[in-house]
């Protein structure tokens, strides 16, 4: 059964790199090394392709990791 899903709420490596005050998407890859428990791409179109993640996924786990006190680069967020 497919997951419905808002197309609002669908964020690219810039806007998930925007949402965590990170400088750079390319970030976001070492994210995925370095946070095991950062969610996934919803979907991912190919190799060194775009790739999707769920806007309420990444600020629940940004809130989450917040809260341990882990450490985020913050680079003019907007949050």
């Amino acid at each position: 059964m497919s997951r419905k899903v808002d197309v609002d709420d669908l964020l690219d490596a810039n806007g998930v790199a925007e949402l965590l005050g990170l400088a750079h998407r390319n970030t976001i890859s070492v994210y995925q090394h370095r946070y095991p428990d950062m969610p996934r791409p919803l979907r991912e179109f190919g190799d060194r392709r775009v790739k999707l993640w769920l806007r309420p996924e990444i600020q629940q786990w940004a809130s989450e990791i917040d809260a341990q006190g882990r450490t985020r680069r913050k680079h003019g967020s907007s949050r």
